[in-house]
C-alpha cells in the first residue's frame, strides 16, 4: 500500500511575541500588521472585527502578552470604574464590543475611550461587525469610534484552513496525507475553533485504541462525532475492503485509516 502524500505548508507559521501558532496570511495580514505597528499607532484605540472563529481572540491575546495589558470582560467594563491616569497607562482588550452595547450602557466604554487617553494608554477592542454597525445612542463614544482605526479579519480560506490543520496535526505528531486534508476542508465550518476540534476528535479516536491496526472514519453523514456542525466521523473497523480509496494518518505506531466514500 502505498505511502499517502505529505501536504506541504504554503503558509509559514511566524513566532507572534510568544505565540508559534499564529499564522499570517492575507486575511489577517493588515490586523497583525497594525499590532506589530504597537506603540506606534496614530490614536490610543484599535479597532478589529470579523467573523467569530476567524483568529480575533488569537490575536488580542498575542497583543496582550506583548502589551502586558488587561482584559476587561463586560461586567467588569459596566462597573464603570474611575482610573487615574497612572492606573488607566499600559493596555486595555474589550472583546465583543458590539455585543456588550446591544445590551450594555454606552457610557463605561466612552468613560473607558478617556482614561486610557488621558493615561496614554492604548486599547483594543474586538467585535464580529464593523463600527459603523454598532448600537451606539452616545454621539461623544460615537465620534470617538469614529476617529479609531478599523482593521478587518476575514473568514480562513481553504489553503490557511489547510496549513492551519497541518500544524495541529503536527503538534500532536501526526502525520497527514493530502487527501486527509483536503478532504476535511471541503467539507468543515469555516473557523479555527472548527479546526482544533477535528484534530482533537481524530486524535482522540487514536489514542483510544481499536481491534486490528487499522480504523477508518467516513462520512456517511450518520456520525455520532460531528465537527463543527457539519463534517461527521462515524468510526467503522475495515481490515480487508481495500477497495475504497484509502488514507492514512499515523502516529506512534497507531494508523488511522480514512475510506472516503
Amino acid at each position: 500500500m502505498r505511502e499517502p502524500r505529505q501536504f506541504t505548508l504554503a503558509f509559514e507559521f511566524r513566532p507572534a511575541y510568544g505565540d508559534d501558532h499564529f499564522l499570517v496570511a492575507p486575511c489577517n495580514g493588515d490586523a497583525v500588521a497594525w499590532v506589530d505597528r504597537w506603540p506606534d499607532w496614530p490614536s490610543p484605540y484599535l479597532i478589529i472585527y470579523g467573523p467569530a472563529g476567524c483568529g480575533k481572540t488569537h490575536l488580542a491575546e498575542v497583543f496582550g502578552r506583548r502589551v502586558g495589558a488587561q482584559i476587561l470582560i463586560h461586567t467588569a467594563l459596566a462597573e464603570n470604574r474611575a482610573r487615574d491616569p497612572e492606573e488607566a497607562a499600559g493596555g486595555w482588550i474589550v472583546e465583543d464590543v458590539d455585543s456588550y452595547l446591544d445590551g450594555g450602557e454606552p457610557e463605561p466604554l466612552f468613560h473607558l475611550f478617556n482614561q486610557v487617553r488621558e493615561g496614554r494608554g492604548h486599547l483594543l477592542l474586538s467585535a464580529r461587525t464593523a463600527p459603523s454597525q454598532w448600537c451606539i445612542d452616545l454621539a461623544d463614544l460615537r465620534s470617538r469610534i469614529n476617529a479609531a482605526p478599523a482593521v478587518a479579519i476575514g473568514s480562513p480560506d481553504d489553503e490557511l484552513l489547510a496549513a492551519v490543520l497541518v500544524k495541529h496535526f503536527a503538534d500532536r505528531q501526526l502525520r497527514v496525507g493530502t487527501d486527509v486534508v483536503d478532504y476535511a476542508v471541503k467539507r468543515m465550518e469555516r473557523s479555527f475553533d472548527a479546526v482544533r476540534d477535528l484534530v482533537e476528535r481524530l486524535d482522540r479516536h487514536i489514542l483510544e485504541g481499536a481491534p486490528g491496526n487499522y480504523r477508518s472514519l467516513g462520512s456517511a453523514g450518520v456520525s455520532d462525532v460531528r465537527i463543527g456542525g457539519s463534517i461527521g466521523f462515524h468510526p467503522q473497523l475495515f481490515l480487508s475492503d481495500y477497495s475504497r480509496r484509502f488514507i492514512s494518518v499515523s502516529c506512534n505506531g497507531h494508523t488511522l485509516s480514512l475510506f472516503l466514500i
